[in-house]
């Protein structure tokens, strides 16, 4: 019996799901479904661009999904890492997810809306929160996705990019870490709210599909009460011309580094 079959017999996978190595490691694994958003680059960009510096202890990742950050910054820190879902189904997946890759000691989920972080976490008890979230904006003439996961997870439904920022600096110590994977023609709305929170913005780098075109993410890292100073930097090339991932982006599938601002 191979490990899928066991896990379906064992409860612990679902017949509308797969089960996926998460980018090779052969060790860890991901619960994914087809009608829900799968992990993608974002999240593995997002996962190697935060500063995990010396000391860190707490990190909590908004809107967690199937758990694909908690897993690969597992990978870089020993720190304990809460994943918050809103959406029952997904945050049952994570929970499975990590129990699959027995990593109950390190990664915890919670159930819930991110709003309501207040009732889970005291101000300041956290030195770093991570977040890809909803990207796009939500009206009721925007062109929705055909399933309410889909639509939750990329539209601003729920959560808005000010529940998200603010949240994170309610949660965060002094200098404390909000890192977050965004689309570059919410940059300004992204800092204007940064500030709106005291969270200065220190790191920022521009995402590009192949050289030659337009830069289609940004990562973002700003510090609780820092002080000013935005560092840019270096562009990232996710393709080359032929379409086949670049060695920065394979790197990512082989290992995951360990960065220190």
């Amino acid at each position: 019996m191979d490990l899928e079959q066991k896990l379906r017999a064992d409860g612990l996978l679902k017949d509308n799901e797969v089960l996926n190595e998460l980018l090779g490691f052969e060790e860890n694994y991901i619960i994914q479904r087809t009608d829900m958003l799968n992990f993608s680059l974002d999240s593995v960009l997002l996962a190697n661009f935060v500063s995990l510096v010396k000391g860190i202890e707490t990190i909590v990742d908004f809107g967690t999904g199937n758990a694909p950050i908690p897993l690969l910054l597992t990978k870089r820190t020993d720190a304990k890492i809460v994943g918050v879902e809103i959406q029952p189904e997904v945050a049952d997946m994570a929970i499975r997810t990590v129990s699959i890759n027995a990593l109950e000691d390190q990664i915890r989920v919670i159930h819930d809306d991110l709003k309501q972080i207040p009732t889970h976490f005291e101000t300041g008890a956290v030195d770093v929160v991570v977040s890809n979230p909803p990207f796009f904006k939500y009206e009721p003439s925007s062109n929705i996705n055909k399933t309410e996961y889909l639509t939750i997870a990329r539209h601003e439904v729920l959560a808005t990019l000010d529940d998200i920022v603010g949240n994170a600096a309610y949660l965060l110590n002094n200098n404390g870490y909000f890192a977050m994977v965004h689309r570059p023609d919410r940059l300004i709305d992204i800092i204007e709210t940064f500030k709106k929170y005291k969270l200065e913005p220190k790191r920022m780098q521009l995402i590009y599909p192949k050289v030659g075109r337009e830069a289609h993410m940004l990562l973002i890292e700003g510090r609780k009460n820092g002080r000013p100073g935005l560092r840019i930097l270096p562009p990232f090339i996710v393709h080359e011309m032929d379409g086949s991932y670049t060695p920065e982006v394979l790197s990512y599938f082989n290992r995951v580094t360990q960065q220190n601002d």
